[in-house]
């Protein structure tokens, strides 16, 4: 639900609640869905992911002025993870592991062994999967990675050439630091998972940033120093669209 959360969160109006700019949406469908039940399932994923008055303020921001969709798209993803479990996990300790090891190619089947565990690992369930939804559910994990460009192809998958777009690492940095996350841990981040990122990744673009006087960034021993151009994620989404 990509294009269709970026045109709910483009006509968000902030001086209205999350019920009252739901009840829009349902009323005018100004986002043109086909169906009433296609509507009414962008309003319940809308209303289960984001906080737009709140932590995902940027991220509304950003759609209402126009980002590029290249740029918000990897935004997007760190923004719904925060609560997505089971997306996030699977990302971080699932798809990024295969990456790291090499996997080729990518089927649904291979994913089963992972949802078997994942009561284990912390996610909530009301009760026991079929057969035939944890399949459907492998299956859906895959396109999702598909959406967000970290892999292709069709029942199939193969890992994609993925870049995360200057600008939007920007943000992540901010969002990171927002985090009280401090210069010495970012670079090993697990949020860089999500986007395939090993440490040696996140430093030489870091590096890069700071070569080109977009950032500051020092190292010596132990002590890290990071100096990012706006004091909050918030800040920096006001400037991405100035």
């Amino acid at each position: 639900m990509i294009d269709e959360t970026y045109a709910v969160l483009a006509g968000w109006d902030f001086e209205m609640s999350k019920k009252a700019n739901l009840d829009r949406l349902r009323a005018e469908n100004f986002i043109g869905a086909k169906s009433v039940t296609w509507l009414r399932d962008v309003a319940k994923v809308i209303n289960r992911r984001f906080d737009p008055a709140g932590r995902d303020r940027p991220l509304v921001h950003l759609a209402k002025s126009g980002c590029d969709l290249a740029e918000w798209k990897p935004i997007l993803l760190w923004h719904m993870t925060r609560d997505e479990f089971l997306v996030r996990d699977f990302l971080q300790n699932w798809l990024y592991p295969a990456y790291e090891d090499g996997a080729f190619r990518i089927r649904p089947d291979d994913v089963l062994s992972y949802l078997a565990e994942i009561d284990k690992r912390g996610a909530q369930m009301e009760h026991a999967w079929t057969e035939a939804t944890t399949k459907r559910v492998a299956s859906g994990l895959l396109r999702i990675a598909a959406d967000f460009g970290l892999v292709r192809g069709g029942g199939i998958k193969e890992f994609a050439s993925y870049h995360l777009p200057e600008r939007s690492f920007l943000y992540l940095l901010h969002a990171l630091r927002d985090q009280r996350i401090t210069p010495a841990k970012i670079t090993s981040a697990s949020d860089w998972r999500l986007f395939l990122m090993v440490p040696s990744d996140v430093e030489q673009e870091i590096y890069r940033l700071h070569q080109f006087k977009k950032l500051d960034y020092q190292v010596a021993g132990s002590i890290v120093h990071l100096s990012l151009p706006c004091e909050s994620s918030a800040g920096y989404a006001e400037r991405m669209v100035a």
